[in-house]
């Protein structure tokens, strides 16, 4: 039996490097008989976290705010593993991952942590023009520690500038292993 996938894919470009990591990735994973479900976040209406501590993990959309994060809340509470694919921005991942996974907190509040722990794993997709991923890895790698998910490693793919620079590249093979191995 398939495990459930949910990609969070921060990337702007549909046909960018990052979003060719997550094909690959998704090929893997289908042929080894996993569901995939991919939200292509910035094609979605989702705000940054007001802090409000409004939220309530058990109900239908935890945090005060609707919007599109309603489609992914359910999503992550009912998968197995979750992808961050994001491009490499100014040494962080991109604004809308990082808006996605604040928002994704309003599972940890009220009525019971429905987002820590719970036998969830994860892993990273990254490309970038450069290669300083450092601090990436570092937050990435202290998240799974606070999350209590099992940290499945991460594809880090530097040197891509330009749409389609990935092509032909060794990290994509490793994208399409590391989904075929879940």
């Amino acid at each position: 039996m398939g495990r459930k996938i949910v990609i969070l894919n921060g990337s702007p470009r549909r046909n960018g490097n990052t979003s060719r990591l997550v094909k690959e990735f998704t090929r893997g994973a289908q042929e080894s008989g996993n569901m995939v479900t991919e939200f292509f976040l910035d094609e979605m209406n989702i705000n940054g976290c007001k802090g409000c501590f409004g939220g309530h993990s058990s109900r239908e959309c935890p945090c005060v705010q609707k919007y599109d994060m309603i489609q992914i809340y359910p999503a992550v509470k009912g998968c197995d593993v979750v992808v961050l694919a994001t491009p490499l921005y100014y040494w962080n991942m991109s604004g809308q991952i990082r808006t996605a996974i604040d928002r994704l907190f309003a599972l940890e509040e009220g009525d019971g942590n429905l987002l820590r722990g719970h036998d969830r794993a994860s892993l990273l997709l990254m490309a970038a023009e450069g290669h300083g991923f450092e601090d990436v890895v570092l937050y990435y790698d202290h998240l799974m520690e606070h999350l209590r998910w099992e940290n499945l490693g991460h594809v880090l793919a530097g040197g891509n500038g330009d749409v389609g620079d990935i092509e032909g590249k060794p990290e994509l093979q490793k994208a399409y292993e590391l989904g075929k191995s879940i």
